[in-house]
């Protein structure tokens, strides 16, 4: 779990980015090409480690690309459920 949690920390502050940046404003109808583009940018959320992106990847022993489209998976798949929460909590 800490090996995922530090592979995907910094990542998902740049796919949150990324979704804002869409028409959207959602990673569900985001896909890997685009977020590999933006990713590529490193101009777009500078602020992000590209560098602690791919060490965590390897630290899973997994390619970057397939961390990135687990990551994206995983982020647009909770963001109903999340987007409620938040909306609970703001009332």
């Amino acid at each position: 779990m800490e090996k995922v949690l530090f592979a995907s920390d910094e990542l998902t502050g740049l796919i949150w980015a990324s979704a804002l940046m869409r028409p959207s404003k959602s990673t569900k109808d985001m896909e890997l090409k685009s977020l590999k583009k933006k990713y590529k940018s490193k101009g777009f959320a500078a602020g992000v480690s590209r560098e602690v992106i791919e060490r965590g990847a390897q630290m899973l022993g997994w390619d970057l690309d397939r961390l990135l489209e687990m990551t994206l998976r995983a982020m647009a798949a909770s963001e109903d459920a999340i987007a409620a929460e938040m909306a609970a909590y703001e009332a």
